[in-house]
């Protein structure tokens, strides 16, 4: 009897876990409700491992790309196409951040923390380079940045 219910136990748990994995969606658009332009919306997400992200083409010419050296070493990259609904699966506790290719003069950028911050030192550290990249709003590096707990 124990052994049954030792099973029980652990498909509950199981499929528990397969249940409580959760789909974030960010819109890639030109302004958000608050006027800010060329921005993901939201710009921060806050996930657990096992946990998606769908990136949705709300306005055209928007891509959702990794940006390289600023993902957890032992992450997978992605890089949308333009105008493409792309899903991600975030397997690898840290932070991430991400890019629209042609926006990023625009400071169209976006930060995943996916449990616990483990390689925010080194995206403090690696920042620098995608701030250079951008033109304009070159603040909401720092700004999501600062969102990580």
């Amino acid at each position: 009897i124990l052994s049954i219910m030792h099973k029980s136990i652990f498909l509950i748990v199981l499929l528990t876990s397969f249940v409580a994995a959760e789909n974030f969606d960010v819109k890639m658009v030109n302004a958000d409700a608050s006027g800010q332009v060329m921005v993901f919306d939201p710009p921060f997400i806050k996930a657990n491992i096992g946990d998606t992200v769908t990136f949705l083409p709300t306005d055209m010419l928007h891509n959702s790309q990794s940006v390289p050296g600023l993902i957890p070493s032992s992450a997978s990259s992605w890089n949308g196409a333009m105008n493409e609904k792309i899903t991600i699966e975030l397997n690898t506790e840290g932070v991430y951040v991400y890019q629209c290719t042609p926006h990023i003069a625009l400071g169209m950028i976006g930060v995943i923390q996916v449990g616990e911050a483990t390689n925010i030192d080194n995206i403090k550290n690696s920042s620098s380079a995608l701030e250079s990249m951008i033109v304009m709003n070159k603040e909401r590096v720092q700004e999501y940045i600062s969102q990580v707990q």
